[in-house]
């Protein structure tokens, strides 16, 4: 069973900080690429910050200079280090991962189940 679980997600004033987590666990073999997506209500989903397995990141432009993702490979997590937060990042965060489970085998796309993040003005 191979699972991505969220943490971090917290209600803060606008100009505060957060820190996301994102952990896989399981069997797997390796891990492509982490990113993290948000989804706002009556919005659609958008992709926030993206790291592959390299090191290599982008961003989304509403978040740029203001957020920092960063991953830990040894230990399939990856986090989002949140700064200057506005209310229109209210959402909730998703982690995505795209594994491989086995030598030679596919690829497959994981989500996890999401944390929110509200911020107060």
């Amino acid at each position: 069973q191979v699972q991505l679980v969220e943490s971090g997600g917290d209600l803060v004033q606008a100009g505060g900080s957060l820190k996301l987590s994102c952990a896989a666990s399981g069997r797997i073999f390796k891990i492509n690429f982490m990113a993290w997506y948000r989804q706002a209500p009556r919005e659609q989903r958008e992709r926030v910050a993206h790291i592959t397995s390299g090191g290599s990141t982008k961003y989304a432009d509403s978040v740029k200079g203001r957020f920092t993702i960063s991953s830990d490979n040894a230990n399939n997590t990856v986090f989002l280090q949140m700064n200057s937060l506005k209310p229109e990042d209210t959402a909730v965060y998703y982690c995505n991962a795209e594994m491989v489970l086995s030598t030679g085998g596919p690829t497959f796309a994981y989500w996890g189940q999401g944390t929110q993040v509200t911020v107060s003005s």
